[in-house]
Parts: structure tokens; C-alpha cells; sequence
């Protein structure tokens, strides 16, 4: 490719963003009572909040719907086609609609609006056509009208859908903000995602348990510490009485340390453990553990339950392999 055709491309990339820009900034002032009024409706919305249009307009409609949805407002997609044909059965007068459409003029709107009328469902309209049917038949109209798109020939929607989509995402994080929702209640929506293992796993769901625990009695030595040391690999043993209750720990560290000062592999561990020794509730956030390995400088740590007793065991490296950074 040469080197003009290269700056052309460049050229027309370019164009496109500052035509879309341009056409967005209006948006600013076209926040009114109504945009006001459409973030009212779906605060009060009881039941579900459905998102509808076609076209590259139902594309836009069902990424406002997911916006919605994983920021606190229940909400779903409805195709307008489908909508018709069946699907209208799963919108009630618990609900509210939002119908996209630029024109506002879609033929499907001449079935679907008297019926929401008459269910008393409350409508949305995100479009450019303020005198159109849509626009007559909302509650609330939300003007994403432009002076021309920015596909040369004026054909392709593109400054249209990307005003919509500013619309859409304003809606969503409006309403957002004004229901109080967090990180935590974002993570409940993105059980998956790094923020939800952060903000969501406890110590409970990242632990080592069962014959991974590496545990001794306060009868032990440092002899039988070391090899339990050596089957975990945790880099800590706890050290506990009969009824599982931890009176120390004693680590790879402390082990190093007690051989260089002339310690013996025979010397009771109750003599040379760590006591009491750091432990970590199993209900404790798996974020707020990290936190305490960094601000304690240790790597490793017991796990008690409400009663005190061992359960587990967790060490830095089990957190980063949770997604716990």
C-alpha cells in the first residue's frame, strides 16, 4: 500500500470522529426534564426493564439492555420484529419499555404502541424524530437527532447509533449512581471477572483444607514440623492441641533460622514456635488477606473458623492463582 493511500485512510478515519464528535457534543444540551423523566420511570420500575428496536438500532438496544442489566437495573432485549409475534407477551404494567428508533416511524409501531397503551406500560423513546408516532406515544423522549450522519453519502447510520448509544449508557449510569451501586453489586453481575474473584471470594473459597493443612501436635518437634514443612509446602505448620485449637505456627523462615543459631531438629516445637502466630477467619475477604500478607510481610497463614479451630490454610501464592492481585 503506498504511502498516500495510507494518509487517506488516515484522513477519513479522522473525518468520521470529528463528524461524530461534533454531532455528540450537542447532546450535552438536550439533557432535560425528559432525560430526568426516563431516569424516574426506571427507578420505579417494579418488574423488568425492556429494551426494543430493530435494525443497527436493535444492536445499540441490546447493548443498552446489557448496560442496564450489569449495573443494577434488571433489564433484557426484546427484537420489535419478535415482539410481535409473540414475544410481547413477556412485557407487563410492571415494566418499562424503551423503543429506539431514529425516525420513530418503524411500521411495527403502528401494532406495538396501542397495545403497551393499553397494558399501561410506560415508554422511552430514544429517537431523532421528535413529531414521529413514537415520540407522541412517550412518556419520555430522549432526542438523539443529528444534523447529518457521518457516512459520506448520509446513509449508513453512525453518528445516529452513536448518539444513541451515549443515551443509552448516560441512562444506565445515571440510574447507576442514583441507586447507590458499587463495586460489590458489580461483581455479583461479573461472578467471573477479576473484580468479582477480588470483591467476592473469601478466605473460606481460596483455602487449602483436608490433608492439605499442614498441622502438628504441641508434642511435635522441629524434626516433624520440618517434614510436614516438606509434604505441604505452604511454608507454614500450624502447631495445635487435641481439640484442633492452633497455639502456634512455626515457618520455613523460623526453621532456617533456628539451624543457624545452633538449634536441633530434636527440640520440642512448643519451645520454638511463633505464639499465638497470625490467623485469618475463613469468612474474611480474600482481597482483605492479601492486604494483610503485604502489610504483616508474611506469606502465609492459618485458617480459623468462629470457634477458633483450624479449618485451612492459604499462602500468597493461592490468592494470585483465585485472581486475587
Amino acid at each position: 500500500m503506498n504511502s498516500s493511500r495510507q494518509a487517506q485512510l488516515l484522513q477519513y478515519g479522522r473525518e468520521l470522529i470529528e463528524s461524530e464528535l461534533s454531532e455528540a457534543q450537542k447532546l450535552l444540551h438536550r439533557l432535560d426534564h425528559n432525560f430526568i423523566q426516563a431516569c424516574e420511570l426506571i427507578l420505579a420500575t417494579k418488574g423488568k426493564v425492556v429494551v426494543s428496536g430493530v435494525g443497527k438500532s436493535g444492536h445499540i438496544g441490546k447493548k443498552i439492555a446489557a448496560s442496564l442489566a450489569s449495573t443494577g437495573t434488571s433489564s433484557f432485549f426484546m427484537h420489535l420484529s419478535e415482539a410481535l409475534h409473540g414475544d410481547l407477551g413477556m412485557v407487563n404494567s410492571t415494566d418499562t419499555i424503551i423503543l429506539i428508533s431514529y425516525s420513530g416511524r418503524a411500521s411495527e409501531f403502528n401494532f406495538i404502541l396501542p397495545i403497551l397503551k393499553d397494558l399501561n406500560v410506560p415508554i422511552i423513546a430514544i429517537t431523532g424524530g421528535k413529531t414521529s408516532p413514537l415520540a407522541k406515544a412517550a412518556n419520555s423522549v430522549l432526542d438523539v437527532s443529528i444534523e447529518k450522519e457521518a457516512c459520506p453519502m448520509g446513509l449508513a447510520p453512525t453518528s445516529s447509533s452513536t448518539n444513541t448509544l451515549l443515551i443509552g449508557d448516560a441512562l444506565a449510569i445515571a440510574v447507576m449512581r442514583a441507586r447507590g451501586f458499587n463495586e460489590e453489586d458489580f461483581a455479583r453481575s461479573h461472578p467471573a471477572g477479576s473484580l468479582g474473584a477480588k470483591l467476592l471470594n473469601r478466605v473460606k473459597d481460596v483455602m487449602r483444607t483436608g490433608e492439605r493443612i499442614p498441622k502438628i501436635a504441641e508434642s511435635a518437634t522441629v524434626f516433624d514440623a520440618m517434614l510436614e514443612l516438606s509434604r505441604t509446602g505452604l511454608g507454614l505448620v500450624a502447631v495445635c492441641d487435641a481439640n484442633h485449637h492452633i497455639k502456634g505456627v512455626f515457618t520455613d523462615g523460623d526453621l532456617r533460622r533456628l539451624l543457624l543459631n545452633n538449634g536441633t531438629l530434636h527440640d520440642p516445637i512448643n519451645q520454638v514456635m511463633t505464639s499465638p502466630g497470625y490467623r485469618l477467619p475463613e469468612n474474611k475477604k480474600a482481597i482483605e488477606a492479601l492486604k494483610v500478607f503485604n502489610d504483616y510481610n508474611i506469606t502465609a497463614a492459618p485458617v480459623v473458623d468462629q470457634n477458633d479451630c483450624l479449618v485451612g490454610a492459604i499462602n500468597i501464592h493461592d490468592l494470585h492463582q483465585a485472581g486475587i492481585s
